[in-house]
């Protein structure tokens, strides 16, 4: 494994707040957010990824975004980009780099061809013309690509600038374990901790999620890191409900997002348009979700 892999824990996905009837970036709650996963004891952050509705962020958004969890926090930092082509893809890379300084571990880069050799070179050339090391997102339904494990570890291995694959790609667990016996890279779930267990149970080195509750999340993986599957199962079973409301299909991000602002982590639970908002007649379940899990007040 390189010097560039990234470390064992949760490496929390932030959300990008928005405010006002123009939905401005909110700078004050995506500090306040950022905060809290670092004090949550998260290992690092992902900003700009799908969660944090990177693709409908202007470049000068995301360049401001960036710039403010620089300024909010101290932990090593992922940048998501959007790009499946090379030539943009570059210029992503480069704001990263240019904002983040020393303090980006990696760019997160989708796959963006079911093809082996298409995808290797692809990968080769950003970190050719950027120097970045690389986190490998495998989300067909963000990219619209779908590759086979085989195709993606012909594709990686041997790849000295991979700092990790984000495994995303159902059945999540069956990748993790394939994935981990082929490469010597550390492999993350995603998918909002949904199948955090059996993907630590078959070898992932943690999550690189969101979830209203982070905290969760680090609970679950230290357990398993200290204790084993046991340890962790009994300190995840609480979020299960949470996490399984959080992750219907065309509304999570919105649901994310009235967690977060119940808790008093965001203002506002804003997603931009084309994103659907929440359906008010599930406003009374989220409150019980939540509070569930955290108490009246939200569990800051």
């Amino acid at each position: 494994m390189g010097d560039v892999a990234l470390a064992p824990g949760v490496w929390g996905v932030l959300a990008t707040p928005f405010a006002g009837p123009a939905l401005e970036v909110d700078r004050e709650s995506l500090t306040r957010l950022a905060g809290h996963l670092e004090t949550a004891g998260a290992t690092g952050l992902t900003v700009l990824g799908v969660f944090g509705e990177a693709a409908r962020l202007s470049l000068a958004e995301r360049r401001d975004v960036l710039g403010a969890v620089v300024d909010a926090v101290a932990l090593p930092l992922v940048v998501g980009a959007t790009s499946l082509a090379t030539a943009p893809l570059l210029d992503e890379v480069r704001m990263a780099q240019d904002v983040a300084g020393d303090r980006l571990a990696a760019v997160m880069v989708q796959v963006h061809s079911p093809h082996a050799d298409v995808l290797r070179t692809h990968l080769e050339a950003v970190h050719a013309a950027t120097g970045a090391a690389v986190v490998v997102q495998d989300y067909p339904v963000a990219s619209g690509v779908r590759i086979g494990g085989e195709d993606l570890v012909r594709a990686l291995d041997g790849l000295p600038f991979v700092a990790a694959v984000k495994a995303e790609s159902p059945p999540t667990a069956a990748a993790v374990a394939m994935l981990t016996a082929r490469l010597e890279v550390p492999v993350f779930g995603g998918l909002g901790g949904l199948g955090l267990l059996d993907e630590l149970a078959v070898g992932a080195a943690g999550a690189m999620t969101g979830f209203s509750f982070p905290e969760g999340l680090v609970a679950c993986t230290r357990a398993f890191a200290d204790a084993g599957f046991t340890a962790a199962r009994d300190a995840f079973l609480p979020c299960l409900p949470l996490i399984a409301f959080e992750q219907q299909p065309g509304i999570g991000l919105a649901i994310r997002k009235e967690c977060l602002r119940h808790r008093g982590l965001v203002a506002e639970a804003a997603v931009r348009p084309p994103s659907p908002a929440m359906p008010a007649a599930l406003r009374d379940q989220l409150v019980r979700q939540v509070d569930a899990l955290a108490g009246p007040a939200g569990g800051r």
